[in-house]
């Protein structure tokens, strides 16, 4: 029973960022689809932005890596990680701050011309426009 623990152990040490990864983008997904509360869909976009930049800093790792900064003794690509995709995420967190600030303003605005940001009230007051 402790070898089967101890394997079950060291996967999800090896891979349990990914099922914390899928499990926020399937979150996230299930938010946008069934929540009828634009503030909510906005939480579940950002929700599912997190899960995509953890997918790629994950692939960003490497095993016996270092940072990319030269030491004595290292030879070789081999030894350090590669910081493209650290980088990449460091933008898409900028983006994903920009999206969310643009997304609370519309969602004022929504509020000032409909009273509430309900997709179901929202529906109705278009009718009446």
């Amino acid at each position: 029973m402790t070898n089967n623990m101890s394997g079950i152990s060291v996967f999800l040490a090896d891979k349990g960022i990914y099922f914390l990864t899928a499990f926020l983008l399937v979150l996230g997904i299930y938010g946008m689809i069934t929540c009828k509360n634009y503030m909510k869909k906005l939480i579940c976009m950002n929700i599912m932005q997190v899960a995509v930049i953890f997918f790629f800093l994950c692939f960003g790792q490497k095993n016996g890596g270092t940072i990319p900064v030269q030491v004595t003794g290292l030879m070789g690509a081999r030894h350090y990680i590669n910081p493209l995709p650290h980088g990449l995420m460091l933008t898409a967190i900028v983006v994903s701050l920009g999206t969310t600030g643009v997304g609370l303003a519309l969602l004022t605005r929504i509020k000032e011309k409909y009273g509430s940001i309900e997709e179901d009230d929202i529906i109705k007051g278009e009718n009446k426009f």
